[in-house]
């Protein structure tokens, strides 16, 4: 199995705006954040990247990664499906072929030389089957993430024998269904924003969205929790951080982290320090030291 594609996926109402923004990468360059993705991507081996985007979109997309050498297709979500439904309308591009797939509205820090999406691939190709990157994460935090349960392989490091999924599951849940030796107390594996997906995840995919009365009611996990019953999915342990651009202050801080990667890290932690003593700050809102 070789993986050659992958899909970004941007084109939910809180999602569009965010993969055109522009931030400042580790080497200070203006980017979008789609670029920055799409270097990931290609660091990680991939030869062709489809983006799925919001009717009317297309132009501004094509311009957010106009600076990146790429073959590029973007599609259309014709209707507002949902999540699964958007990963679903790449599925002419995919043509029966593996994908590697990303979620355009987090952003990945720590991966400038593919990091997580090569290994996701790595573990693929060798092991020929679905892989999605994880991340331990605090049960406040379950809200947010699909997550999975499982048993460490010990003979793959970092590897993990997905045996449940659950789509943004309650504390209570976890702790019934999602258990998973090796992890603190409170923690679960969520999933990081990343999947290498087989042929048959875009075939239950369809399969499902067929099938449902509303099409936001499939998501990925629930295709996931299916194809764990009838093959080999595994998932792999990352360590780097990921950012989720769509919540309150999520591309400050993916900036932040950015610019602490860059040669000027010294002076924009002086800044940073500089801002934390301002006394017209602190006599708004409270001491900050």
């Amino acid at each position: 199995m070789k993986i050659r594609k992958a899909v970004i996926t941007a084109a939910g109402p809180a999602q569009r705006s965010i993969p055109v923004q522009v931030l400042v990468d580790h080497e200070g360059v203006q980017r979008s954040v789609l670029a920055i993705l799409i270097q990931v991507v290609l660091k990680a081996g991939i030869e062709q990247i489809c983006v799925v985007v919001h009717p009317g979109d297309e132009e501004r997309f094509r311009e957010a990664a106009a600076s990146e050498s790429c073959n590029l297709q973007i599609v259309t979500q014709q209707e507002p499906g949902g999540y699964a439904h958007a990963l679903h309308c790449a599925r002419g591009f995919s043509a029966g072929e593996p994908i590697l797939h990303l979620v355009g509205d987090h952003m990945y820090v720590g991966l400038e030389t593919g990091g997580a999406a090569k290994e996701l691939v790595a573990l693929a190709e060798a092991e020929q089957c679905t892989v999605s990157a994880v991340q331990s994460t605090r049960e406040s935090e379950l809200h947010a993430f699909g997550a999975v349960g499982g048993r460490r392989l010990a003979s793959l490091p970092g590897a993990y024998k997905v045996e449940n999924v659950i789509e943004k599951p309650t504390p209570t849940e976890a702790e019934q269904q999602l258990l998973t030796p090796g992890l603190r107390a409170g923690h679960y594996l969520c999933f990081f924003g990343m999947h290498v997906l087989t042929p048959r995840v875009m075939e239950i995919l369809g399969e499902q969205l067929q099938a449902a009365a509303d099409s936001r009611t499939v998501t990925l996990p629930t295709v996931l929790a299916e194809l764990s019953r009838h093959e080999q999915y595994l998932a792999l342990e990352n360590f780097q951080r990921r950012y989720d651009l769509g919540t309150p202050y999520g591309l400050m801080m993916a900036q932040m982290a950015l610019a602490l990667r860059s040669p000027q890290r010294d002076e924009i932690v002086y800044q940073i320090l500089d801002l934390f003593s301002d006394k017209e700050l602190g006599r708004r809102g409270g001491n900050l030291l």
